[in-house]
């Protein structure tokens, strides 16, 4: 299961459900009641559309240590979450179902 946390403008969750993921969406603030209630137990990976919400990577890797977590935003990762990001991506580089198709057909298990 893949959890989304932030806004998503650029499309990464439609185009993960287009290729196969199970997708969850987190609506609101990433917390760790949101992301606990939201099923960050059972995640394989937490995607992150919005550096807002940089904060709830460690908390999310203290909760679940083997999340991979990918931030998929132009803004810039903050230095304190950079250590525990498994993969960072600007959505300018690389498009959404190109970072999909990666993550869904395991090109990314690696990072």
């Amino acid at each position: 299961m893949i959890l989304i946390a932030g806004a998503d403008v650029d499309g990464l969750g439609d185009a993960l459900e287009a290729a196969g993921a199970n997708v969850v969406r987190l609506e609101g603030i990433a917390t760790r009641e949101s992301l606990s209630a939201a099923g960050l137990a059972d995640a394989d990976t937490l995607v992150l559309t919005e550096m807002d919400d940089a904060s709830a990577i460690p908390v999310a890797k203290e909760a679940n240590p083997d999340v991979r977590v990918v931030t998929y935003a132009p803004d810039s990762l903050p230095e304190f979450a950079r250590g525990q990001t498994d993969l960072a991506v600007d959505p300018a580089l690389l498009s959404a179902d190109v970072v999909a198709e990666e993550l869904v057909n395991g090109a990314a298990d690696g990072l």
